[in-house]
């Protein structure tokens, strides 16, 4: 069983910065590919980036390629989305995903990941 927590989310304006944590408790996390995705307002939920075990493989969306930063670091149960040249578009409530199958680098999917956590409100001014 893994339990997610995200934090930092906020608001910013557009061309700002934020980076979101995610906390994860459970001793299978290092195991684990992480992940975000993002749901805005009437929107369906999103891919955003993914990371396996290692860090050694990545995978973004295309919309945020350049500008957000997946990390993970295994000895403080926690991933890292790094986000920068936010945009208006960026909006959207951020979660934080665990996913105990194999990943390719290709998007997660949505309703195949284990775990989710609660959700971080990001708003991005224009």
């Amino acid at each position: 069983q893994v339990q997610l927590v995200e934090s930092g989310g906020g608001l910013v304006q557009a061309g700002g910065s934020l980076r979101l944590s995610c906390a994860a408790s459970g001793r299978t996390f290092s195991s684990h590919v992480m992940g975000w995705f993002r749901q805005a307002p009437g929107k369906e939920r999103e891919f955003v980036a993914a990371i396996n075990w290692s860090g050694g493989l990545i995978g973004y969306a295309d919309s945020v390629k350049g500008r957000f930063t997946i990390s993970r670091d295994n000895a403080k149960n926690t991933v890292y989305l790094q986000m920068n040249s936010l945009k208006h578009e960026d909006t959207a409530v951020y979660y934080c995903v665990a996913d105990r199958g194999y990943f390719s680098g290709r998007p997660l999917v949505a309703d195949e990941c284990d775990y989710w956590g609660q959700g971080t409100q990001v708003t991005v001014s224009s």
